[in-house]
């Protein structure tokens, strides 16, 4: 009696946490972006990794949320979706750059989502038409379209400031996380050499602070 072989479900796909873009990525999309006049896409791009917020948050940004006036903001204030707790993040002078040209050409108004959907039965962009834009832009860049995803911009910056500080605190504030174990699963680092190094944070340096990511990619 022959058995028919199932194919599991994840065959052949990649699985597991989207890894963070490196510097040498970003720059290069950046300079994507800029060489092909994607004044939209660079706003988003460039706001996805200074702000590391979720997809779901990014793209229901409103203008208000980053400007006041004529002015974009250095800082900004938003309420997570996910888990309805407040997060603050700053705007490096590229990302307020980028911003500032993108509302110029969609003259758009405060009350407005930043990133108006073209489709009549969306008010914004979806968080699966952003991800294939992710894949585009990593494509652009040499990188495969596969491997990387809207956690990726996400973990960026958040990575980069884990591996030049060690400040699990910090992370976990600029995340937004209501606990370091979450923080701590989300870098994928040893949650014993982790929660030391939070520890210490904690004794030595007090609160940190969320100035911490402003230069890391201006």
């Amino acid at each position: 009696m022959e058995t028919e072989t199932r194919v599991a479900w994840n065959n052949g796909k990649l699985v597991g946490q989207k890894p963070p873009l490196r510097p040498k990525d970003v720059w290069a999309i950046r300079i994507y972006l800029r060489n092909d006049h994607a004044v939209r896409d660079l706003a988003l791009f460039n706001l996805a990794i200074d702000s590391k917020l979720r997809g779901c948050d990014l793209v229901s940004l409103r203008v208000g949320d980053n400007t006041r006036g004529n002015q974009v903001l250095p800082r900004a204030l938003i309420v997570q979706r996910k888990t309805q707790r407040p997060v603050q993040f700053e705007l490096t002078e590229p990302t307020r750059t980028a911003v500032g040209a993108w509302l110029d050409e969609a003259a758009l108004r405060p009350e407005q989502y930043l990133f108006p959907s073209r489709l009549s039965a969306s008010p914004h962009i979806s968080t699966r038409q952003y991800a294939r834009m992710i894949h585009r832009w990593a494509g652009a860049a040499g990188l495969d379209p596969t491997v990387y995803g809207t956690h990726s911009m996400r973990r960026t910056k958040a990575t980069l400031i884990y591996k030049r500080t060690k400040n699990l605190r910090a992370v976990q504030l600029l995340l937004g996380h209501s606990k370091v174990e979450s923080t701590i699963r989300y870098l994928g680092i040893e949650v014993d050499d982790a929660l030391e190094i939070s520890s210490l944070d904690s004794t030595s340096s007090g609160t940190p602070s969320l100035s911490l990511h402003c230069a890391t990619f201006s």
